[in-house]
């Protein structure tokens, strides 16, 4: 096994849950720099060309990573750690998440618009308690997939290298301005926006598929969940979104999506799911559920160090 990768990718997770993610204005991890340093670059060189060099230099930094500790295995380790801590965003997930879920439980629907509208581009000025809730669990169930899995598998099959890059075009496509408007079918930066799909394409369905499996410790449905995301995603518009949400409306037995309102006009996205509409008791939930899928990834993503050292290994 590729023990230096898997331990590695572990203790970036131990580092994310116990650091969390500090209440205060500055950046806290490296990559919450990117969307402003790609934002400056543009203004000099236009928006593809921007995603292209951060992108590039991203994984550039990841090779340059792996190849100054060499074969010194415990600064392997503690690089790997140290990329997976900074890309990481389960401990961000939980806390806003659980915000969220707070505000709606206190009626502080004004506040729980502010913090969905920095996190999606859909318009939240007309959302009830009905529509906040399926908003907050619909980006817990995106920000799952992206924020965590992606980033855990892309480190376990390409180390660093694929793990930085992974996670910049991600953070770069949904970047204030810059995300896809479902409604129009637009995005103001389609080179991060196609970057994102490939990147995500596998991550998005490992997702949904450990959303499944880790329903019922939540006191989910997992034959709920599969069913959700087999029947319910072939309309979305999105390749990847749509997998993670389906499967996460379905394991807590509500419904996600439906008509969905942007700035560029209204999106009549498939509903998924077949339960009930959500409320905060449901957020609270997403948000464990999000938890378990996050551990079980890690497990995964050991595997995959391992079987990607075995293959590398065999070549030589």
């Amino acid at each position: 096994m590729s023990a230096h990768r898997a331990v590695g990718l572990l203790l970036g997770v131990v580092a994310d849950g116990l650091v969390g993610e500090p209440r205060r204005a500055a950046p806290s991890r490296p990559v919450t720099v990117l969307p402003e340093a790609a934002d400056a670059l543009a203004r000099r060189i236009g928006t593809a060309a921007a995603t292209t060099a951060v992108t590039a230099g991203a994984v550039a930094a990841g090779m340059l990573a792996e190849r100054v500790t060499g074969r010194h295995r415990l600064l392997r380790t503690l690089a790997v750690a140290a990329g997976t801590w900074s890309v990481l965003g389960g401990a961000r997930i939980a806390a806003d998440g659980t915000d969220l879920a707070r505000d709606l439980e206190s009626g502080d629907f004004d506040t729980a618009r502010a913090r969905i509208a920095a996190a999606d581009p859909r318009c939240t000025e007309d959302l009830d308690l009905p529509g906040l809730s399926r908003a907050a669990i619909e980006v817990v169930a995106d920000q799952t997939s992206n924020a965590v899995v992606s980033p855990l598998v892309w480190g376990a099959v390409a180390g660093l290298p694929g793990m930085l890059g992974a996670r910049t075009v991600t953070v770069l496509g949904r970047r204030p301005g810059m995300e896809l408007d479902i409604a129009s079918a637009h995005s103001a930066d389609p080179v991060a926006r196609r970057l994102d799909e490939v990147a995500n394409l596998v991550p998005a369905r490992l997702t949904a598929t450990l959303t499944t499996a880790a329903a019922p410790v939540v006191g989910g449905s997992a034959p709920s969940a599969w069913q959700a995301w087999r029947r319910d995603t072939a309309a979305h518009p999105s390749p990847n979104a749509g997998r993670a949400e389906a499967a996460f409306a379905g394991a807590l037995e509500i419904r996600l999506g439906g008509r969905t309102v942007y700035p560029r006009g209204v999106a009549e996205l498939p509903v998924l799911g077949a339960g009930r509409n959500p409320d905060a008791g449901h957020v609270t939930r997403a948000v464990e559920l999000s938890r378990v899928v996050g551990l079980c990834a890690v497990g995964v993503s050991a595997v995959l160090a391992g079987v990607s050292s075995v293959g590398r290994r065999r070549r030589r």
